[in-house]
């Protein structure tokens, strides 16, 4: 659990990520949201800042409320992203200080689901996480996660909004 009143504490990792967001929802969100769904899942906060030491500040968002409803609606196209993994609470406006950020927990994607992708083709969309940085997949870790769907007949997984 991320202690909010102290986020200078904490850095970027493997299942960490921090966006500025202050223009809107970043386009290197997507690549996150893609990589941590298809390794451990992760956390992405909106509206804080990694200064050159790495320490994580928060700043003021102009309109948190606004980018969550963003990030619902590109969500939930499936031209853009292949799955919506994620429930109501699993985003939400927090106090960080003085400031209002927006934090994304993004879940570990079940095989079923598996690759989460950008775009139309999971060989060009699918990324994974590696410590700070999100990685495009090869061909190879693609097929991998391919081969891990259960053949159709499964049972499908709870509708997600």
């Amino acid at each position: 659990m991320i202690n909010f009143s102290h986020l200078e504490r904490y850095r970027e990792g493997n299942r960490l990520e921090a966006k500025l967001a202050v223009g809107g929802l970043p386009e290197s969100l997507w690549e996150t949201y893609s990589a941590f769904a298809n390794t451990e899942g992760g956390v992405i906060l909106l509206g804080v800042e990694e200064r050159p030491d790495h320490s994580l500040h928060p700043v003021e968002l102009p309109d948190p409320d606004k980018l969550i409803g963003e990030f619902w609606n590109i969500l939930g196209d499936r031209r853009f992203v292949s799955a919506n993994i994620l429930s109501r609470g699993d985003v939400r406006v927090q106090k960080a200080g003085k400031c209002r950020i927006v934090v994304i927990s993004v879940p570990r994607a079940e095989g079923k689901e598996k690759p989460v992708y950008l775009g139309p083709d999971p060989y060009t969309g699918t990324y994974r996480r590696s410590g700070e940085g999100d990685y495009r997949c090869t061909r190879e870790e693609v097929d991998a996660m391919l081969k891990e769907r259960p053949q159709s007949g499964a049972a499908p997984r709870e509708q997600h909004l």
